[in-house]
């Protein structure tokens, strides 16, 4: 498909134990036999919640003998195992091999040595989230500090041993080795008994290897959880099990928000075997209003049962909104320019005189349309109370720590009584840093007084409770003087906010005092110089109180971006330059775009790097393509500003003027996102990424019809295909910098290479996503017959 090169656990209840038979149940045999096993797949209460998705059902390993652990986050045992501790969910992205990988390379271990654990929602823990492409950059720190501790404690042992100074003992392939030619394993260091322990600030103050000396990034191992994953024993939260748990299935209200049941009728559900009761969800949290659920003996009686349910709601306004509306709704708040909030951008954002007096404007508006999340896996989830009087959610989440208190106040108990078992996640892509499909299963526990109480959405249900991508729109100015450079850029963006909704202490501050959702922003305050920038975002009401605005992969940078690489190609045509050209001219790494330590050293430079190498690796600008057929460019920073990944990609694609299908080629990203941790992972999540990319761009998209998303199954919902992927060519920077994310930032790209090329081959510019087959042959016009 492509290729890479460097260029320089939960517990189950107390009444409910997992048994021992899930030890040699296989994901094939659990579907085979699903309807009579009696295999639990739930956490091992001496575990506390542990997952290791390295070893059968998940099961954890435990230390053979006494262990020693340096810091919370490893331990190693008399064995030399050494187990790393990760409080990152793992959902096809290797991110524990990745975090594991820091530790290992900066210890000196043999990776046959290392093992992970995924662990629960702990408070000790502290802020659990996987998203934002964090994961590494954030890491990347603190587990190289865990790792020289530990390093520095196995020295210290041996130097005692061997009564020797501390001075040209060295760590390598979990050895330590003197001077003299003497050796000790981990496994007979531990066994020796170390007590060293750390402060913060002894932490802190320990030397970590050069860079060059973490070898172990740079080679090829097997990531620590695929045989399970490929053998079917990996445990899904759609897997979990445990004794004596009923199934629910939810009968979801017909908007999504302040929705309130009349009257309920279950007379006819009443005749489904195994069916059990209907309950009205009374919920203090606010996430799941005008919810019913149908408990019963197995989860296909609990969805026959719901479907012959009948209720009916009290409606809010917003049950009648369409997605029109919502994006007339972005048009007023773009035009009223006393609306939201300013970014801080690299320029003065004071561009009205500038404007006031330009030779020329150029001037335009883009929107995209509403995109799901569509994991494979639906949404899903136990909960119980077990023996202590906790509250146990067996799931698989990206944000415990956001989606604790909600849980915790809809079962109205301290937030300390609640903890979340995580297990791997069958897709995220943003929609489980959202937890709120833990409430309404929580909710139903309760009502039964604790009971185990497992729910497994639908397809439909699934989209139709999705937090999706709100449509959004933008529109960008730039002012030029009389020689046709770029004096002042004014952009505006509006759509519905995520973070507002669901984390509102997140919202930054902008320079009129007034509150923004960075998630919202980012990729707007780009790294161009041109001169005066303004920016502001404006938070669209309708969507927010419509549906539940979420973050989806790429967030803000994967509709940002299409806007302003599009535009910026736009600039270039507008006053005859080449866009390759007037990209690099205006990235002159000056001022605020000169970039700083420590996630961001060179600034613009590593983009206009990156930039000019996938030109080069794409042949940009050859002019012996067919007809129809060319290639586009664009570049992006990732995320964010503070953490920047360079990106560039480059698009050759063909245009059928006849059906208006838009045909991709061949895709070329290259990446600059310092250290590159995991090579097999890295490469896996940027191609993944430039696929997602290729899909919301093309293909992926819905419209709302009545407050929710008129599509909600694939017959309507129509992403990528196997047969429509392009070869992908990656490649990757050889850096010594932090490493920053890569589950994102190769999405980003994606959309305005197409644009941009879709206009190098047949001239019309397309600013809406997705760029469907009709459109085009409509922007065509009679030439495309």
């Amino acid at each position: 498909m492509g290729k890479i090169d460097l260029i320089k656990g939960g517990a189950t209840s107390a009444s409910a134990p997992a048994t021992a038979a899930a030890m040699a149940v296989s994901r094939r045999g659990f579907l085979v036999g699903m309807a009579a096993s009696v295999a639990m797949f739930g956490f091992p209460r001496d575990a506390l919640a542990a997952m290791d998705p390295a070893q059968p059902l998940g099961v954890p390993l435990e230390p053979d003998g006494a262990a020693f652990e340096p810091t919370i986050w490893y331990w190693i045992d008399g064995a030399g195992r050494i187990n790393v501790n990760i409080i990152n969910a793992e959902m096809g992205q290797h991110v524990g091999t990745g975090v594991a990988r820091i530790l290992a390379a900066e210890l000196g271990a043999n990776w046959d040595d290392v093992d992970i654990t995924h662990v629960d929602s702990d408070a000790k823990w502290g802020t659990m989230v996987t998203g934002g492409s964090w994961s590494i950059w954030m890491s990347w720190g603190i587990y190289r500090q865990a790792a020289a501790a530990g390093r520095t404690a196995l020295i210290e042992k041996a130097a005692e041993i061997w009564g020797i100074p501390v001075a040209g003992i060295t760590v390598a392939d979990s050895v330590v080795r003197g001077p003299d030619g003497r050796s000790a394993s981990f496994g007979e260091l531990v066994s020796a008994g170390i007590a060293r322990s750390f402060t913060e600030d002894e932490l802190k103050a320990l030397p970590l290897r050069p860079v060059s000396e973490l070898t172990l990034l740079k080679q090829e191992v097997q990531a620590l959880d695929i045989r399970a994953k490929t053998t079917g024993q990996a445990v899904y939260g759609i897997d979990a099990k445990v004794e004596g748990m009923v199934y629910g299935a939810p009968i979801l209200p017909p908007t999504r928000n302040v929705c309130t049941i009349s009257a309920l009728d279950d007379s006819a559900a009443k005749a489904v075997k195994g069916f059990r009761q209907v309950l009205r969800l009374d919920d203090p949290s606010g996430t799941t209003a005008g919810w019913a659920m149908v408990i019963a003996d197995s989860h296909w009686a609990a969805l026959k049962a719901s479907e012959l349910v009948t209720v009916t709601y009290d409606l809010p306004p917003e049950a009648t909104v369409t997605e029109a509306q919502i994006q007339a709704e972005n048009l007023r708040l773009i035009e009223d320019g006393s609306l939201g909030a300013l970014v801080e951008t690299a320029g003065n954002p004071d561009v009205d005189p500038v404007f006031a007096a330009a030779a020329d404007i150029l001037e335009a508006d883009y929107t995209t349309s509403s995109v799901l999340h569509y994991a494979l896996e639906p949404m899903n989830a136990i909960a119980l109370r077990n023996g202590e009087g906790v509250w146990e959610i067996l799931t698989g989440n990206q944000w415990q720590s956001l989606c604790l208190p909600w849980i915790a106040k809809a079962l109205d108990v301290p937030q300390e009584q609640v903890v979340m078992r995580s297990h791997m996640l069958g897709g995220g892509f943003g929609r489980r840093l959202n937890g709120d499909y833990c409430v309404p299963v929580a909710l139903a526990s309760k009502a039964l007084g604790g009971k185990p109480v497992k729910m497994v959405l639908t397809r439909e249900q699934d989209s139709l409770f999705d937090s999706f991508r709100s449509p959004s729109m933008a529109r960008l100015r730039m002012a030029f003087d009389a020689d046709k450079q770029v004096v002042a850029m004014d952009s505006t963006y509006a759509a519905g906010w995520p973070t507002k909704v669901m984390a509102a202490d997140g919202l930054a501050k902008g320079l009129n005092g007034e509150p923004y959702d960075p998630f919202a922003s980012d990729g707007g305050e780009h790294w161009y110089e041109v001169g005066g920038q303004r920016m502001r975002v404006v938070s669209n009401e309708l969507a927010n109180t419509t549906f539940r605005p979420g973050w989806l992969r790429s967030v803000s940078p994967g509709w940002i971006n299409f806007m302003v690489e599009s535009f910026m190609d736009e600039t270039a045509h507008h006053i005859g330059a080449d866009p390759l050209q007037f990209r690099l001219d205006h990235f002159t790494a000056e001022g605020a775009n000169a970039g700083s330590a420590p996630n961001a050293v060179g600034g613009a430079k590593r983009q206009a790097a990156v930039l000019s190498r996938v030109a080069e690796l794409s042949g940009y600008g050859k002019a012996d393509l067919p007809a129809d057929t060319a290639i586009g460019l664009a570049t992006t920073f990732g995320q964010s500003r503070s953490m920047p990944t360079w990106v560039a990609g480059a698009v050759q694609l063909h245009v059928d003027r006849k059906t208006g299908f838009v045909d991709i080629q061949k895709v070329w990203i290259v990446v600059d996102c310092g250290v590159v941790v995991d090579p097999n992972g890295a490469h896996a999540q940027t191609e993944g990424a430039a696929l997602w990319g290729i899909s919301m761009a093309l293909f992926e998209g819905t419209s709302i019809e009545n407050g929710v998303p008129a599509d909600l199954n694939l017959a309507t919902y129509t992403p990528l295909r196997m047969i429509d992927a392009p070869q992908i060519e990656i490649e990757f920077v050889d850096s010594t910098e932090v490493p920053t994310g890569l589950g994102e930032p190769g999405t980003t790209v994606i959309a305005p290479a197409i644009a941009n090329a879709l206009y190098n081959a047949v001239g019309v510019r397309m600013r809406h996503l997705p760029i469907l087959p009709a459109d085009v042959l409509k922007a065509l016009g009679p030439q495309s017959a």
